[in-house]
């Protein structure tokens, strides 16, 4: 990563170029382009706005990119400022470009090249003043060769090209983004001070196809659940590795289940509302049962607060709830 993080602080310093950061998904692209843009000196005071191209809009997506005049199109009740317009002086992160709809290439191919927009409904161009940063998980040359991607708007793109790689090829940096993440949730686990080296050597034989966002989320549920100890070892990994194979496996059994459901609500005519109420409650109440977890650790669990739990297990009635968090 020196050589990619050089080159990315030395485009920094020149805020009116263009930048494309290509690389795996996971790798840390956004991170990097909100670190280029934090480092700019003209545009880091001024927004960073992204724009996620996989799931643009395409109807509305002229107005969400250019901004629209009131009574432009139907339902139009106002005038609104698009993306561009909002990160006036700053960056506009494009991510996952590659997916940029093709009837939108040529849009945003006249931004780049002259530096103006047109409101949807207005006679009148607008400037605006903005870098664009830009971030593939696929290469865009084969792309260009297959059609699928505008040759002109990739050599617009094409200025300064940072390639990110994959973490499989950053052996040497998982010690090191293990304790930060270890830091980052240390609600989850506190005082994580060190590695095994047995861990280590097990992480440089992993694959991590999702990269260094795969390594985070996987770091959560070691932390969530460890027991006690400083120190994360190969065992602990296991035992979360374990965990997560047991859920895909689990695919079969929640078909097995909703045709169990699905059997119950049909044959003692039980509403839908009325099952997932009742189903609620039950997860609920199994949940609760976990040796051992506070409150706030099973509303974790959960992926809810522990304030939204507690209700629910008022609204359920159930009782014999789990301790709370120590203060």
């Amino acid at each position: 990563m020196t050589p990619v993080l050089q080159c990315a602080y030395k485009a920094a310093q020149v805020s009116d170029t263009t930048i494309l950061l290509q690389g795996e998904t996971g790798t840390g692209k956004q991170v990097l382009a909100r670190a280029i843009h934090q480092l700019d000196q003209k545009r880091c005071r001024s927004p960073f706005i992204t724009v996620h191209c996989s799931i643009v809009n395409e109807s509305l997506a002229e107005s969400e990119l250019f901004g629209h005049l009131k009574g432009s199109f139907s339902g139009a009740v106002t005038t609104r400022a698009g993306l561009f317009q909002a990160a006036d002086r700053g960056t506009v992160f494009l991510d996952d470009v590659n997916d940029l709809p093709m009837h939108l290439q040529p849009k945003m191919l006249d931004v780049l090249q002259r530096g103006m927009i047109r409101p949807l409904g207005s006679d009148r161009e607008a400037r605006i003043d903005v870098r664009i940063i830009a971030a593939a998980n696929r290469p865009l040359a084969p792309m260009v060769e297959t059609g699928t991607f505008r040759a002109d708007l990739f050599h617009r793109l094409n200025v300064i090209q940072l390639q990110l790689p994959p973490l499989r090829e950053r052996s040497a940096d998982f010690g090191v983004l293990v304790l930060e993440f270890a830091k980052r949730y240390a609600n989850l686990h506190g005082g994580i001070e060190s590695l095994d080296p047995d861990l280590i050597q097990h992480l440089q034989a992993c694959p991590f196809d999702g990269n260094v966002r795969e390594l985070e989320n996987a770091v959560q549920r070691v932390l969530f659940n460890k027991g006690d100890g400083n120190s994360l070892s190969r065992a602990d990994w296991l035992n979360q590795e374990a965990q997560s194979a047991g859920n895909e496996a689990d695919g079969d059994d929640i078909l097995r289940a909703a045709s169990l459901l699905w059997g119950v609500m049909v044959r003692d005519e039980v509403p839908f509302p009325s099952l997932m109420r009742l189903i609620e409650s039950a997860l609920l109440q199994r949940a609760l049962q976990v040796d051992g977890k506070t409150r706030r650790e099973i509303a974790q669990l959960l992926q809810t607060s522990e304030r939204t739990l507690y209700h629910k297990i008022s609204a359920h009635g159930i009782t014999g709830t789990t301790r709370r968090a120590a203060s």
